[in-house]
């Protein structure tokens, strides 16, 4: 049974007197003890679709239809007090930037209690202990002292572990983790990676983690969804989308990444032609990714593309990827 289903799923942002599809019709699940890897360039979705899911949206500027599926609920029908009472209990966030997160004018301590006050019974020394034990748990040094701090007093890389302790004080069922190594060295991207994995374990929590870091999706992930302009491109394995990817634009990610090896015949880097569209600017028809591969014919392209299925959960989206290849190298 599964963790959580979108199903069908839109979230429209509101300029001037329109609204513009961000999540297009998107359909995911997260099994347990999983991680599903949401990738793409930025713009394409990704943190929209974590906060639809938080319920974090504010109804004035959005508008979100479909359906999020959690313990038999469409958390979309849930009123905000109901949704207050899911959050980091059942389904925690890891958010993107830690450091505008926090609240700068309180002590840390206190911002990792504010969830314990809410979603459990503990007294104000439990609570205290628990604290303590969360800070020690993310691998934070001397975590009495840290309480105390503020968080313009800490490292990124602390930062980012105390975002993770909020996220976990609840031992939430579900972990969305919203670019958690973003702007951190190799070595403390590393660290926070081994954390995730480690307390996963310990607490069999499905995780979605949200990420434009390829490297960081080969060690962590089970699975990965492709996202583009707001659409699932392509989702499968680990091993189906890194060792026969499909969609042009995933073999385009794949091949923008920098080759070290000696016998490269190139120093150049990859780069995708052109830019992700703007919302204003998204396709209603055909392929969002044919401005990018014109070299492609449109007979090529499916005029609805639709998901088509490979075998072994391995989905693709519009036949493109039936005669795509790379300008500079042939027909494949």
């Amino acid at each position: 049974m599964s963790l959580l289903e979108i199903k069908n799923l839109e979230t429209a942002f509101r300029i001037g007197d329109e609204y513009f599809n961000a999540v297009d019709h998107i359909t995911l699940d997260l099994q347990p003890n999983e991680v599903l890897a949401i990738v793409g360039e930025s713009g394409c979705g990704k943190s929209t679709l974590a906060t639809t899911v938080m319920g974090l949206h504010n109804e004035n500027f959005t508008k979100s239809k479909g359906e999020v599926i959690y313990n038999n609920q469409n958390l979309l029908d849930l009123s905000e007090g109901e949704m207050s009472r899911i959050r980091t209990k059942e389904i925690g966030m890891i958010f993107q930037d830690p450091l505008s997160s926090l609240n700068p004018l309180q002590k840390i301590g206190r911002q990792i209690e504010e969830a314990l006050v809410y979603h459990t019974d503990l007294n104000k020394s439990e609570r205290d202990d628990r604290v303590i034990e969360l800070l020690s748990q993310v691998g934070i040094p001397y975590p009495e002292r840290c309480a105390n701090q503020y968080p313009h007093e800490l490292s990124g890389g602390m930062r980012q572990r105390v975002m993770i302790a909020m996220a976990l004080s609840c031992k939430p069922n579900i972990i969305i983790a919203d670019e958690p190594t973003t702007a951190l060295d190799v070595t403390i991207q590393a660290q926070i990676l081994d954390l995730l994995k480690e307390l996963q374990a310990e607490m069999e929590a499905g995780i979605i983690l949200i990420t434009h870091d390829l490297g960081v999706v080969a060690e962590m992930a089970d699975r990965v969804a492709v996202l583009y302009a707001g659409q699932v491109i392509e989702i499968g394995s680990v091993s189906q989308i890194f060792k026969n990817p499909q969609h042009p634009y995933t073999k385009s990610l794949l091949k923008s990444i920098p080759n070290f090896q000696e016998d490269s015949e190139s120093d150049d880097l990859y780069v995708i032609d052109g830019m992700v569209p703007s919302l204003k600017n998204l396709k209603r028809t055909g392929c969002r990714f044919a401005e990018r591969i014109r070299w492609i014919s449109p007979e090529a392209h499916e005029a609805d593309p639709v998901l088509h299925d490979l075998g072994d959960g391995h989905q693709v989206r519009c036949t493109c990827y039936q005669t795509f290849y790379f300008k500079e190298d042939g027909v494949q």
